[in-house]
């Protein structure tokens, strides 16, 4: 099966973030807003194929400690590897967005990028 698509119609990337903190309804429309706009931040993604995940009030603990606001956020890119120059700005921008909107420290939160050369959408893998 082959795929066709228009240039900069493939990025697909997911953003997972999880903290041991409540989020409430309007923090979480203000981090998606937010993070459809930051994503650009890194070459060739965009919001229209941006999938976001939130989960609050998860049990995480950092420094074995679990009594300040911590998060850990996972950005999955459909690629072959991490463009660091855009990883660089794209974590500073999330780190400051968590600090703005749950007062989640830049030393508080941890995050990952992956790449995936194998991606799946629409009923096939890419």
């Amino acid at each position: 099966m082959k795929f066709y698509f228009e240039k900069g119609d493939v990025n697909m990337p997911y953003i997972q973030t999880k903290t041991n903190i409540p989020i409430t309804e309007e923090q979480e429309i203000k981090l998606k807003s937010e993070m459809g706009k930051l994503i650009e931040l890194y070459p060739g993604k965009t919001e229209s194929r941006l999938m976001l995940g939130f989960e609050d009030n998860c049990r995480l603990w950092f420094g074995g400690k679990n009594d300040t606001p911590i998060a850990f956020v996972q950005v999955m890119l459909f690629g072959n590897e991490v463009n660091r120059e855009g990883a660089d700005k794209l974590t500073s921008a999330i780190s400051k967005l968590l600090k703005d909107v749950l007062n989640i420290e830049s030393n508080k939160i941890y995050i990952n990028y992956s790449a995936f050369a194998n991606w799946g959408s629409n009923g096939a893998n890419f």
